[in-house]
């Protein structure tokens, strides 16, 4: 076995919660049953590395089981990486048909074809995901296994996920090839970024819903508050106004919690409204602005603004309908007011 793929596979087993180490081995299925039972999994983490690689040695592992190990790591801590979300269009209303023999191939052949020093692996999972682990080398350098990128694809849907490589001129071979393979036309991204790998799912493929196209507010019933003392209104006053924020904000984000978005962007043409006698513009050109927002949990922070007390409830549409704007990628116009232009993207 090769030195480098030793040193990889030591490496990755070190990255694994030791209590956690003997399951992902036998998911990874390279080590039989035998022996995996003369491994000690109760010493440090160090000494069972070096049995791993000692095993892994006897049944002369290359670089492609030691990328399997990744991914399977990596698909179980998916959390570990930073994720973005792309889109791929395609021309008219044409079905596209998936083969998945046919994807690798198309696949492979196409980065393959732009750079020779690339090594690309594969693994399907029950929800109808393709992981892809691609480690990146030059013209003449190996490819760097620790520098890889990964792209999750759900077959039959246009949504990518992609965590790339700290190598940036890479990414857009990588999206080259994803649209050969699939038959799309184009991709781009959707500006949406975040750790939590199913949180973004769960926005793009409509598993997140919120409540306020189906929440019907009830008027509040009033109570008896006593007039004898203006201590007694301010406090039922406050109580009013508490449980109005949670009603509006109910309305706005639901009752469930938020998906775990990191990072979202907006695109805005922005109209100067003016007196027309004051003639302040000579040219009728919009004002065009990026916004961005970033946060640990980006909608759980926009949730809680208003009960806070940071924010006026109800927020701007432009705030709570993030998740709706991601997926449909619809235009915002509006009347009056500062805002009103066409939403290109968060």
């Amino acid at each position: 076995m090769d030195e480098t793929v030793a040193e990889y596979i030591r490496r990755t087993v070190l990255k694994i919660p030791r209590d956690e180490i003997k399951t992902m081995l036998q998911k990874w299925g390279f080590l039989s049953e035998t022996q995996l039972q003369t491994i000690n999994f109760r010493q440090i983490k160090e000494n069972i590395s070096q049995e791993v690689v000692q095993l892994c040695e006897e049944n002369s592992a290359d670089i492609k089981q030691a990328a399997v190990l990744d991914i399977i790591y990596n698909h179980i801590y998916p959390n570990k990486r930073v994720w973005s979300v792309y889109q791929m269009n395609k021309t008219g209303e044409e079905t596209v048909f998936f083969d998945l023999t046919d994807f690798k191939k198309k696949f492979k052949r196409r980065l393959r074809s732009a750079l020779k020093n690339v090594t690309i692996n594969f693994r399907e999972y029950e929800d109808n995901a393709i992981w892809i682990r691609i480690a990146w080398g030059t013209p003449y350098t190996k490819p760097n296994q620790y520098k890889t990128s990964y792209v999750v694809y759900h077959s039959q849907t246009p949504y990518v996920f992609i965590s790339a490589s700290v190598l940036k001129s890479n990414l857009p071979l990588l999206c080259q090839a994803l649209v050969v393979a699939t038959n799309y036309r184009d991709i781009r991204e959707m500006e949406l970024r975040s750790h939590s790998l199913n949180s973004l799912k769960d926005i793009v493929f409509k598993r997140y819903s919120q409540d306020f196209q189906t929440y019907y507010p009830r008027p509040l019933q009033e109570r008896n508050v006593a007039p004898e003392s203006v201590d007694v209104r301010i406090i039922q006053e406050n109580r009013n106004e508490k449980e109005r924020i949670e009603r509006v904000n109910r309305e706005a984000f639901g009752d469930g919690p938020q998906p775990k978005l990191e990072f979202a962007q907006y695109k805005l043409e922005t109209m100067f409204k003016s007196d027309p006698k004051m003639d302040v513009l000579d040219k009728k050109e919009p004002f065009r602005c990026l916004v961005k927002f970033s946060s640990p949990h980006l909608l759980e922070s926009l949730k809680s603004l208003a009960p806070a007390g940071m924010a006026d409830a109800p927020l701007s549409p432009l705030l709570t309908c993030i998740p709706q704007k991601a997926r449909n990628y619809f235009k915002i116009r509006e009347k009056k007011g500062f805002f009103p232009g066409s939403f290109v993207s968060p």
